[in-house]
């Protein structure tokens, strides 16, 4: 399990799982389906990419994301969330 607390620790996990399944970034950005430039910003741990296009890149990678320390909830389905985000 990886521990990432910044941009750039995402970043370095992300190169270094591409690198480790011998994925080159023009590869990954076509696995994902998001650019090459998305890639290198993601990778050099630029803060303000969309989180939609990072998580499809680490589904690319064949990665998950789970949080931890913080309280449980029930998941919630799109029809009881509401545009505040309660």
């Amino acid at each position: 399990m990886t521990f990432i607390r910044s941009p750039q620790q995402l970043g370095e996990a992300l190169r270094g799982a591409r690198k480790q399944l011998g994925l080159t970034q023009p590869q990954l950005a076509l696995a994902a389906g998001v650019g090459v430039r998305f890639i290198v910003d993601l990778e050099a741990g630029k803060p303000t990419l969309r989180l939609e296009n990072i998580l499809r890149v680490i589904d690319a990678l064949g990665g998950e994301i789970k949080l931890s320390g913080l309280p449980s909830v029930a998941p919630q389905t799109p029809s009881e969330s509401n545009d505040y985000g309660t």
